[in-house]
């Protein structure tokens, strides 16, 4: 019994791959870390699948989705692992249907992830706060269905055209049992067996899933008519592989259609299949050479990824790249930071804050307030724009009017530009009401599907789809499908250039936004604003003279020749919010080419450009101002225990000090903050005052129902957001903390309605 056991089919099968196809067994392995929350937390990596999002709703039919994405996986696991050792157990080529006999037996590691992660969605889903429990089993009947349907189809098809043995060479079998008028089986039968070796298949799972022998005489078939069978196999298999990459691929062309973009998890697995399928493929036709011709074909890749046709520029729209690049040198950047013009864009910025100042009464002195908002995704994206109106109305609007700049990275400008936006708007138009919570829905709907569809159907090949915006034309990437999505979940409203924020800023209507992204060049911030602001990027005084390194970059002025002002300002945002891998970094028009990504790397907070601007203008500032009010809107908490640490395993001795970098980053950045402040705050001849918001889902109380603590999950740093994640985020404005600094607010700045 235990011989046997071991000797099955299944067992054989999956000892195989632990020691021949490790890198197929890991897919398994970390799929399944994924949906256990093992991996991927932080970054919201297992609520891709837990939680599918399609046609922004979680429903039967995302997850039907996931279950063809699963299935097609599946089957491409089975396909290769067939194709690469399927003609090593010759049974298979005597039964009916070897290809479907195959898979049964080869399921174990597929059957182990399918259980565990079944029981994780469900238990996932009535745990999320859905209408009826009900829901969670139309979910798991969606996903039911999906994978047959797709079972189905892909083994109807192998049922149709894989032949064994006996259907390939059947006429002459017929012959030769003619002429010894004796059945098919008893010929065979007559044949001696032979005794089995080691690591022989003794049993395997037959299609109504019984234990079944292996016949004891395989070896006597001839070796070129069992080999036979299993080519015709394979070819079948090799079609199918090429159909389904085709058919994805040619998804690309539609890549635009909402019906078309697939839950971002579905196109992780399609993604994942299509490696797994060209593994199959080149083990198809290379045999023994598949090993060194992908890594000779890696190896020429990466010699030619950087020649033009193939490096397709990732570009920001708008602007003119046809002119000639800008000279990116130190001289350049001393040029533009010349003392007259850090006084002439000082002037600029000191009308604009005269008619900030024009807005209120002339004998009274105004809190000038500054708003900066963390980084963070959409998470940040959507606290910043809950922070913001709850300011809005708890005020009845003075605050918002009284504010004169927002600042900060990444999510948290996302949300401070769409909530400016609307302010902008409901000034002529009644209709857009600031705290309308259906914005809320709008800034936190799903934007994630279509850059990972576009990926997998475009960005990993070479680009030829081309859009046109204000009459230049650029190729499409993530880029384009991201600050597409975004606009459509913002119905439009800030797809517009920069400079059409020129006077609205310059008449106050509005805050000032500089948004900034890091050159990854030099660390340097690229500040966009459609009002110049070198004096951000240099000392005031110019004690230090030429030994003074510039610490950032006016857009406006650096690419005035390439039309600077006409920049789409959804580009300028996606260049502020580029988080590695999800959007490409831009490449701007200079020599050497300036890419830029996230300014979080160097101030997620925001707080460094709001000082700045309040130490340039505190002669200003001190004469005309009741002093100045700092908002700051954190996606972290500030100030947290420290926690307790254990004695650390090998692996953990290997990677804690990488995860302790990422980690302390927050901290190290909050601290450096927390110094400037002081210095400022203690120098400055007014007041300045700091109130604070924090997410931090972990203090939430819901004093109205229960007065006692619960525990909110915090929300991932991603750019979807699941339902409780959504709902941890907007209740965290009810935190003892958050409820004492709007009551601040209220003090500061209510006023009778």
């Amino acid at each position: 019994m235990k011989e046997r056991f071991i000797y099955s089919f299944p067992i054989q099968l999956f000892l195989l791959h632990l020691r021949k196809n490790l890198a197929l067994v890991l897919i398994w392995v970390l799929l399944l870390g994924i949906i256990l929350e093992q991996f991927g937390v932080v970054l919201g990596i297992p609520f891709l699948f837990l939680d599918p999002e399609y046609l922004h709703q979680v429903s039967w039919l995302s997850f039907f989705l996931m279950g063809v994405g699963l299935a097609i996986l599946t089957m491409a696991f089975h396909m290769t692992t067939y194709i690469m050792d399927g003609r090593q157990y010759k049974f298979l080529a005597v039964v009916k249907k070897p290809f479907i006999h195959f898979c049964i037996n080869n399921s174990i590691l597929p059957l182990i992830f399918y259980i565990v992660y079944t029981i994780k969605f469900v238990v996932f889903q009535l745990n999320n706060d859905l209408p009826s429990d009900w829901e969670a089993i139309r979910f798991y009947f969606g996903f039911v269905f999906g994978s047959i349907l797709a079972y189905s189809l892909i083994f109807g098809y192998f049922g149709l055209t894989n032949k064994d043995f006996f259907v390939l060479f059947s006429g002459n079998l017929d012959k030769r049992l003619r002429k010894v008028r004796i059945t098919r089986k008893g010929a065979l039968g007559r044949l001696r067996p032979g005794r089995p070796e080691k690591g022989q298949v003794l049993v395997f799972l037959n299609l109504r899933l019984q234990v079944e022998e292996v016949r004891p005489d395989i070896s006597r078939f001839e070796a070129a008519h069992l080999l036979r069978v299993f080519n015709q196999n394979h070819l079948n298999l090799f079609l199918i592989q090429v159909f389904l990459i085709g058919v994805v691929l040619f998804l690309g062309v539609f890549k635009e259609k909402e019906i078309l973009q697939f839950p971002a998890a579905m196109s992780v697995t399609l993604l994942l299949a299509i490696l797994i399928m060209v593994v199959g493929a080149l083990s198809f036709w290379l045999r023994n050479w598949a090993t060194f011709v992908v890594f000779s074909m890696i190896v020429l890749a990466n010699y030619f990824s950087n020649f033009s046709f193939l490096n397709r520029p990732h570009e920001a729209f708008g602007l003119d790249y046809s002119e000639s690049p800008e000279p990116y040198t130190l001289a350049r950047l001393d040029s533009l930071t010349h003392p007259d013009t850090l006084k002439k864009d000082r002037e600029n910025m000191i009308q604009i804050l005269e008619n900030w100042k024009a807005k209120f009464p002339s004998d009274s002195l105004p809190k000038l307030v500054i708003v900066a908002a963390s980084g963070g995704g959409q998470r940040s994206a959507l606290w910043t724009l809950r922070v913001l109106q709850a300011l809005h109305q708890i005020s009845h609007g003075e605050i918002t009017s009284k504010t004169a700049l927002y600042t900060g990275a990444s999510g948290g400008v996302l949300g401070e530009a769409f909530f400016r936006e609307i302010y902008l708007r409901s000034q002529s138009d009644p209709s857009f009401d600031p705290i309308d919570p259906k914005f809320l829905d709008q800034i936190s709907s799903d934007n994630l599907n279509p850059i990972i569809f576009t990926l997998l159907v475009n960005d990993l090949l070479i680009r030829n789809q081309k859009f046109d915006y204000r009459g230049r034309s650029y190729l499409k990437d993530r880029g384009f499908a991201f600050e597409e999505q975004l606009n459509k979940n913002t119905f439009g409203v800030m797809d517009k250039p920069l400079d059409a924020y020129l006077e609205p800023e310059r008449l106050a209507q509005i805050p000032l936004l500089p948004v900034t992204s890091l050159v990854t060049n030099d660390g340097r911030k690229l500040v966009i604003s459609p009002h110049s602001m070198s004096f951000l990027g240099s000392s005031v005084q110019g004690k230090t003279g030429h030994y003074e390194k510039k610490q950032s970059i006016d857009f406006k002025r650096f690419f005035a020749n390439h039309d600077s002002g006409n920049l789409r300002f959804l580009s300028a945002l996606r260049m502020c919010a580029t988080f590695p891998f999800i959007t490409p970094n831009v490449e701007l028009p200079s020599t050497p080419m300036m890419k830029t990504m996230d300014t979080g790397l160097s101030d997620n907070f925001g707080i460094q450009d709001a000082l700045r601007f309040t130490y340039v203008f505190q002669d200003w500032i001190r004469e005309h101002t009741g002093g100045v009010v700092l908002i700051t809107i954190r996606d972290s908490e500030k100030s947290a225990e420290i926690p307790v640490t254990e004695l650390p395993r090998i692996f953990e001795k290997v990677f804690t000090p990488l995860k302790n970098i990422y980690i302390n980053w927050d901290n190290v950045q909050t601290i450096q903050n927390e110094v400037l402040f002081n210095y400022l705050a203690e120098s400055m001849p007014f007041s300045v005052e700091r109130i604070e918001f924090e997410y931090a889902p972990e203090k939430v109380q819901v004093q109205e129902l229960t007065g006692t603590q619960v525990n909110m999950q915090r929300a991932s740093l991603n750019w979807r957001l699941t339902a409780r994640e959504k709902k941890s985020i907007l209740d965290n404005i009810h935190t003892p903390a958050n409820q004492l600094a709007l009551k601040r607010v209220e003090i500061l700045f209510g006023s009778p309605k």
